[in-house]
């Protein structure tokens, strides 16, 4: 028989009273890394809380190998790093993960060994004795995804992870979750950090509106776009010129120009750059640079968002 997949959500809808926060949402999740990216009020969060089995669903189902993730016994394939604080601020960072493991069940020797061990993959093991209190914020996520990490979850649903850390830090996270991937795990991972969300992965799910609105790599999603925008800078001798003649191609949307450059967005690229070489040609134009601007994950948020690049 084949096997389950690790998270599947098949046609879920969520209701709060009258609001709804998710319709008809369909995804499955097997392995390597996912992002999760969407508007302030797109579903993130309700889609996060019905992964983790803390809420069910209104219509539909979520399942976690096969049983509804609102089950306990999914609880021990699924580890959660939330985006939002609630520790004990008197305890120490190893007091309390060693808490959370006594809470999942492990003896008072299991939970030692098992904290020793989480906080040295996440970077902790020297400074978990401080209070929390005394934690910035790029030690109190640390401290979070050890917990998360206690049980060795198969699924790993991370929300902001990356959310205070350092450069340096980020850097040795992303490994970790490379590694991980590696061994065998899959990472559902929420963030605003689209750049940082980009180094780490190229398959994404995007939420607008409470529905999933583009599964795939950057890549497959720009191409299911018929009239994608596409923003370019393009340096040159005489940048008046090429702007006012960039005024009247076909599928130009706006056009800026400075003593520099031409800033140009227009819709079907197939169409837009050989009429833009055209041009370039016919006025003799000397370009020093060209330079896409859209090719992120900011460029395809926005314009699935209606526009709104803001996450």
């Amino acid at each position: 028989m084949p096997t389950a997949p690790l998270l599947l959500f098949e046609q879920v809808s969520k209701w709060y009273g009258p609001v709804l926060a998710l319709n008809q949402v369909t995804l499955e999740l097997n392995a390597g890394i996912t992002g999760l990216v969407g508007a302030n009020g797109a579903g993130k969060s309700t889609l996060i809380k019905l992964a983790t089995g803390q809420i069910g669903p209104t219509v539909g189902a979520v399942t976690v190998r096969g049983q509804t993730a609102t089950d306990w016994r999914t609880r021990r394939l699924v580890g959660y790093c939330p985006d939002h604080d609630a520790f004990y601020e008197d305890m120490t960072g190893r007091q309390f993960v060693r808490e959370m493991a006594g809470l999942f069940g492990y003896s008072a020797t299991e939970s030692r060994r098992r904290t020793d061990t989480v906080l040295d993959v996440v970077g902790m093991a020297d400074r978990a004795d401080r209070k929390l209190r005394g934690y910035s914020k790029g030690m109190r996520q640390r401290v979070k995804l050890a917990q998360a990490l206690l049980h060795d979850p198969d699924l790993l649903i991370l929300d902001e992870p990356l959310s205070g850390i350092d450069p340096v830090g980020r850097q040795e996270l992303l490994a970790l979750f490379r590694q991980l991937v590696a061994e065998g795990k899959c990472l559902l991972v929420s963030s605003h950090e689209l750049e940082a969300l980009e180094k780490l992965t190229e398959h994404v799910a995007i939420l607008a509106r409470g529905r999933i609105a583009a599964v795939g790599t950057l890549a497959q999603i720009r191409d299911l776009l018929d009239h994608y925008p596409t923003a370019v800078r393009i340096d040159l001798d005489r940048p008046r010129d090429l702007a006012r003649r960039l005024v009247d191609v076909a599928n130009v949307l706006a056009v800026e120009w400075d003593a520099t450059g031409v800033l140009v967005k227009a819709e079907q690229p197939t169409t837009f750059f050989p009429a833009l070489g055209r041009v370039i040609v016919e006025e003799r134009l000397a370009v020093t640079r060209l330079e896409p601007l859209d090719d992120s994950a900011h460029a395809i948020l926005g314009y699935l968002l209606g526009g709104s690049g803001k996450t």
